[in-house]
């Protein structure tokens, strides 16, 4: 029955969408009305209203979606959605602000004498307009405005003319900043969730492991992730459109004739071409540059460029007028003036001690008043000129409105699927297809694509995402990110806005065409640039490097950039220093030899005793290296035959769990009926089923192979051997180079400690017989100061016994004394061999440490050296088979 009520959700649906009916009240309508409808079936006809869904009840599901899209508010971590009111103000406050017929006209004149010329500068505007305001409607009606008469006066093909506006305008959905990528960060981030939860369950299923590595996790995503991971892709699909334009007017020159430029290519030229271009390039940078240079957060971003959108307006709208650019020009300059300012003298509120620290502040303070001012001035402006600070924020409030409401309705309707089967359905549907996951990822992009002829890409983004997403990522063969997947998901979305008959671009350009203009030749226009886009996502699909290397650089170069232990980052790093120790051999070997030599002698025994055994370990890494190799090439002379043994196998175990689900929701089900006839007649054809399926699990357990078990106890007998040596070798190279580095650091910083020399010998007199709050404070600055010291913990604990001593409430001298004397006897003691070894060994040691810290040591560093998160970037950015492991 559970099929029944899944099919009328999906009539109920279609026929609601079809009809016209409001998007925001089809999708959770539909859901109530068939969560209503099974409940009373339930009730009518087994007594049970819970009896029809396929686990829980009506109750649960109909407030689920609501539950679900109040976690988007109540979870700090999820602040996704907040960045979309921002970017869409930002991109209406821009559309208004007349700033895209500036920038055609500009652009035709640059590029209008070329073959194709007026429809490159199509492109190209639109890939700006894609980057600063993302407003797929405004955008084509801009250009239809503009362009579509230029084009035909010059003779250009409707066809091709109508056809690269429609395309150009769809650019937003992809180059960042854009409302679907943060959606789709938004959806994936719960579908990643999911995928975890699915991966760790095939985990233990297929292993018998309780705990999975973390190494074998689903990689996640953010807006911001999602933004750069679009970027390369959106200039691929722009170069893709120019490039297809520029060989059709070459080929056809009667469909785009060049058209000349009457004026002459000047200064004065120039100096318009820049002045045209430098507000949205500006704004760009800014933004986009926010995000990649780790200053801000996707939603501080779309702050920043809701700011900027409002001065660049307020001086755009008053063009021509006197004193038009004195708001710009004073928000230019205090920016400039804060960025100055805290180059020269970091300001924390916090920490204000000196005088400099005062300026500093009070200079930035006048800077901030000036900027807000600015702002202030560019907000009037653009509130005085035609009211358009009001139809800004109506029309933002709108279009935030319709999304947020399609949220809502979607997280219904998708709890409403999942009530009655839909996702298992699915589920089992992909997971039993032949090709594996690339058979499943075809379908789902088929899937999508054919949705776009009729849905928006609002609805398939909160609709299908949902659903396949977790199936998707869960897969170990692929091993996808959730970056990759979204630009994918995206790039076919992006597809909607062309494709007949409900191609919102489309509608739109018809709009503003002239009746000369027919809908047929619209239809024929955009067909070639489907099919670039189709290329686009095959070249995407084929090359995830497109996707994932922009994230990874960023995030592997950043600030806060995850450690070199991080177990993410091992497979690559590792590929990276294995590569270091075949080219680099001898010269570590060498540097090992020249450690060796060194007079540790004059070292304290701990010491001493420590780095021969870091030095002993560290000439052992190429044993250990020669295991790994060793171990890892059986592994991987047994993939070949394994492999094919392995897939057969999993994928009949995916079919018998789906039989197992099945069978256990039949026996909850009998379990709800009663004893009238009609009833019985259920439980014997339940029943009937049941020992079909029984018999078809039956069947499937006979197909796998005989030797399937004693193959899978070898090859994981070898797997473990491999694993095994890779533990034994990190062990060995992080106990190589922790005693050195601490050694290192403990030498070098024995100036520091000597420099504490007079203040240290000063604290005798004061515990003695000075003021014992005084000496409390003396001996607790000198604790803290030789703290910073490595190697001090003995003194530091004395000074702080010392400290104890006097600030109780009769202060004891006398123990505070012997304290004190204990710590200054340590502190001469390792002052006096630190100073000979900062002479004898410090150069040697430091020689060492510097020729193994980006091989042995590298684990332990606290951020991976540029070139290194480079070529990781790299690596990383591929997407890696780990299915052997399950």
């Amino acid at each position: 029955m559970e099929l029944v009520f899944l099919a009328l959700l999906m009539v109920l649906m279609a026929t609601a969408l079809g009809s016209g009916f409001p998007v925001a009240f089809a999708l959770p309508g539909s859901a109530i009305l068939t969560i209503g409808t099974a409940a009373l079936a339930g009730y009518l006809f087994a007594g049970d209203p819970s009896a029809y869904f396929a686990q829980g009840g009506p109750v649960q599901w109909l407030t689920a979606g609501v539950t679900n899209f109040r976690g988007i508010y109540w979870e700090v971590e999820r602040d996704t959605l907040i960045a979309i009111p921002l970017f869409v103000f930002m991109g209406i406050m821009l559309q208004r602000s007349k700033i895209a017929e500036d920038l055609l006209m500009a652009m035709a004149q640059l590029f209008g004498p070329i073959p194709g010329g007026l429809g490159i500068s199509v492109v190209f505007v639109g890939a700006l307009l894609a980057a600063t305001t993302g407003i797929v409607g405004a955008t084509v009606v801009a250009m239809g405005l503009i362009s579509l008469p230029v084009m035909r006066r010059n003779n250009y093909s409707n066809a091709l003319a109508t056809g690269t506006i429609a395309a150009s305008g769809t650019l937003g959905q992809i180059i960042p900043p854009s409302i679907v990528l943060i959606i789709l960060a938004d959806q994936l981030a719960s579908a990643v969730d999911q995928a975890s939860g699915a991966r760790k369950t095939l985990y233990k299923q297929t292993t018998g492991e309780f705990s999975m590595p973390s190494e074998f996790d689903v990689v996640s995503t953010s807006a911001g992730d999602m933004f750069m991971g679009a970027f390369i892709p959106g200039l691929v699909l722009v170069g893709a459109y120019m490039l297809f334009i520029l060989v059709v007017a070459l080929l056809r020159p009667h469909l785009a004739p060049p058209v000349p430029f009457e004026g002459k290519y000047d200064a004065r030229f120039a100096l318009r071409m820049l002045m045209t271009l430098a507000p949205p390039l500006t704004l760009i940078l800014v933004v986009l540059g926010s995000i990649i240079m780790g200053v801000a957060t996707v939603n501080q971003a779309g702050a920043i460029g809701a700011v900027g959108a409002t001065i660049m307006a307020g001086a755009r709208l008053y063009q021509g007028r006197r004193g038009a650019y004195l708001p710009a020009a004073l928000g230019a300059v205090s920016v400039i003036a804060m960025l100055a300012i805290l180059s020269v003298s970091p300001i924390n509120v916090k920490r204000i001690s000196t005088d400099q620290d005062v300026i500093a502040l009070i200079l930035v303070s006048i800077a901030v008043a000036g900027f807000v001012v600015s702002v202030i001035w560019s907000g009037w402006r653009v509130y005085l000129v035609d009211d358009s600070l009001r139809g800004v924020m109506v029309e933002t409030a709108k279009t935030t409105s319709l999304v947020f409401i399609i949220l809502l309705g979607a997280a219904m309707l998708t709890a409403a699927f999942r009530a009655f089967g839909g996702e298992d359905l699915v589920r089992d549907f992909l997971t039993s297809l032949p090709g594996g996951f690339w058979t499943q990822f075809i379908i789902v992009m088929l899937v999508i694509f054919i949705l776009g002829f009729f849905l928006d890409f609002i609805e398939i983004a909160v609709v299908v995402v949902p659903i396949v997403a977790p199936i998707l990522l869960t897969d170990p063969s692929a091993n996808i990110t959730a970056v990759w997947l979204g630009v994918m998901i995206g790039l076919n979305i992006q597809t909607s806005f062309l494709t007949p008959p409900f191609g919102f671009a489309l509608f739109y350009l018809r709009g503003v065409a002239p009746a000369a203009v027919k809908t047929v030749e619209m239809y024929k226009g955009v067909i070639a640039f489907i099919c670039l886009q189709l290329i686009a996502l095959a070249i995407v699909g084929a090359s995830p490097s497109l996707v994932n290397y922009l994230p990874n650089r960023i995030s592997l170069t950043a600030e806060t950039a995850p450690p070199p232990r991080n177990p993410r980052l091992q497979f690559c790093l590792e590929q990276n220093v294995f590569a270091q120790y075949r080219d680099r051999e001898t010269e570590i070997r060498d540097a090992i030899g020249r450690a060796r030599a060194l007079d540790i002698g004059i070292l304290p025994r701990k010491f001493e005793k420590a780095t021969e055994t870091a030095l002993d370990k560290a000439a052992r890494t190429f044993k250990l290296l020669e295991g790994i190799r060793n171990a890892r090439a059986i592994v991987e002379s047994q993939i070949g035959a394994y492999r094919p043994l392995h897939s057969e196998v999993r994928l009949i175990q995916r079919r018998m769990t789906g039989i197992d689900t099945e069978t256990k929701e039949l026996k909850r089900l009998a379990r709800l009926l009663g004893e009238t006839p009609k009833e019985q007649a259920e439980k014997r054809e339940m029943r009937e089923r049941a020992e079909s399926i029984a018999a078809e699990r039956e069947a499937l357990q006979a197909q796998i192979p005989a030797h399937w078990q004693s193959e899978y106890e070898k090859f994981r007998v070898l797997q473990k051997a491999e694993e095994k040596a890779l533990k034994a070798y990190r062990r060995n190279v992080d106990e190589a180079y922790e005693p050195i580095g601490e050694l290192v650091k403990i030498i070098a910083g024995v100036d520091r400690l000597a420099a504490l020399d007079p203040e240290l010998m000063a604290l005798t007199q004061l515990v003695t017989s000075g003021d014992p709050a005084e000496g409390v404070e003396k001996l607790a600055a000198a604790a803290k100061a030789v703290g910073a010291v490595a190697g001090t913990g003995k003194i530091k604990s004395n000074l702080t016994g010392a400290r104890r001593a006097l600030r109780a409430k009769t202060p004891d001298r006398d123990k505070a004394l012997k304290k004190l004397g204990q710590a200054l006897k340590i502190y001469r003691e390792e002052l006096a061999w630190r100073q000979r070894a900062k002479v004898e060994l410090l150069a040697g040691l430091e020689a060492y440490e510097a020729a193994i810290r980006d091989t042995i040591g590298i684990r332990l560093q606290s951020r991976l050296p540029r070139e290194m998160a480079l070529d990781l970037a790299s690596c990383t950015a591929e997407h890696r088979d780990i299915s052997l492991h399950f």
